[in-house]
């Protein structure tokens, strides 16, 4: 799950990490009566959603006076702004984020995740702050710094201190290091994160170094029990059908093919898509429907594939296990029916009862196509998409 940078910074000040002031607002009135409580000569105004690179999308705004604030306000609340991270229908701007402007000397990039190759967290630094890391990855590896933490021992003094040497930080900073890595890590902890980044963290013109922005995202698996954070959802940010889907026990991410793909079995449905890219075609999602493919669970998954406009064909990939195949078949068959499919399905069935699933299939009158194998299936589906 996905917070706000506010929302995150407020979670870092709680645990010691230094932050910019600043205030929330919804409206244009509250957006000058926040800048007006910060009491300085100018303040930068920061819309709020659940994706980076804002500022290069004009979601980031320097302003020095209430009139700008009026405006940059205004122009932003209640639009959807779109960044290379949302997609082309962006995310809901419904609030901006007013803060004091900050006098820099320099940027630093600091981050703590989970390597699950090593199976310990990992804080990843870099002197390239305010860019992408990515980037930095490619162009200038060099200028990364990882460092791996044993979950057992926990952070040590001395990996806090190679940080800060890395960062050419000095004296009282080497300190300041320490407390920010030391808070980091406790967050991550005790609040089930998966990452956290600060990007950048900005030495300051009086030397302190401090948050300029924050990202945190927190282990779904783990929500149940923090109420707390729950509490910080903002589902307007999240995908629709990704949240319908989690209501009928589904598990789809939304992607940007053309391919509507479902399937049982999280590695099954992760195979499928490599092979529908492999013969040249892009799933338009992941859609696992479980081990239980009902008639009223696969109806849901087809409605919420086809509400996807650029879904041109559909593959469905089922083994069947414990449940058999002609049962599958015949949910199918009902769901199609109820659904009033108008696009091209091609189905494959694999296990228990295949080929008299695939048999009631070819004989329901529907416009199904029946594959006898994943490879023909996907081949199919590419052509029927367009894509060959």
């Amino acid at each position: 799950m996905n917070i706000h940078e506010y929302q995150a910074k407020q979670i870092l000040s709680d645990y010691g990490i230094p932050v910019p002031v600043g205030k929330l607002a919804s409206t244009v009135e509250e957006a000058k009566q926040c800048a007006q409580m910060l009491e300085r000569n100018a303040w930068v105004l920061k819309a709020q959603i659940h994706a980076g690179g804002r500022g290069q999308a004009g979601g980031v705004h320097v302003v020095d006076s209430f009139s700008k604030i009026s405006e940059v306000s205004h122009q932003l609340l209640g639009t959807r702004l779109v960044t290379k991270q949302t997609g082309v229908k962006g995310l809901p701007v419904n609030s901006v984020w007013i803060e004091e402007t900050v006098e820099l000397k320099r940027e630093f990039y600091l981050s703590l995740l989970v390597e699950r190759v090593s199976e310990k967290l990992v804080f990843i630094a870099s002197e390239a702050g305010g860019m992408d890391i990515e980037t930095v990855a490619i162009e200038s590896p060099e200028k990364i710094l990882s460092i791996e933490v044993n979950p057992i021992v926990g952070l040590q003094p001395y990996q806090c201190r190679r940080v800060a040497y890395a960062l050419s930080l000095k004296g009282e900073q080497i300190r300041m290091m320490e407390r920010i890595m030391r808070g980091m890590y406790q967050v991550f902890i005790e609040k089930d994160a998966s990452q956290i980044e600060i990007n950048p963290l900005v030495e300051a013109e009086n030397d302190a170094l401090l948050a300029l922005d924050a990202k945190i995202t927190f282990d779904d698996n783990a929500l149940s029990g923090h109420s707390d954070i729950l509490a910080l959802r903002d589902r307007e940010q999240e995908d629709i059908n990704e949240n319908k889907a989690q209501g009928f026990g589904l598990n789809y991410i939304t992607l940007s093919g053309n391919i509507g793909c479902m399937v049982n079995g999280a590695g099954l449905a992760m195979a499928t898509m490599d092979l529908v890219k492999l013969k040249g075609g892009e799933p338009a999602n992941f859609l696992d429907v479980g081990g239980e493919a009902t008639a009223a669970r696969v109806t849901e998954a087809f409605k919420i594939i086809l509400s996807d406009e650029q879904v041109k064909a559909i593959l469905v990939n089922i083994f069947g296990g414990i449940v058999q195949c002609d049962m599958i078949a015949e949910g199918l068959i009902i769901a199609i029916q109820e659904v009033k499919m108008t696009i091209p399905i091609v189905v494959r069935l694999e296990g228990t009862n295949a080929e008299l699933g695939q048999q009631l299939l070819n004989n329901s009158g529907l416009s199904v196509i029946a594959a006898e194998d994943l490879e023909t299936a996907a081949i199919k589906v590419v052509e029927y998409a367009g894509g060959l």
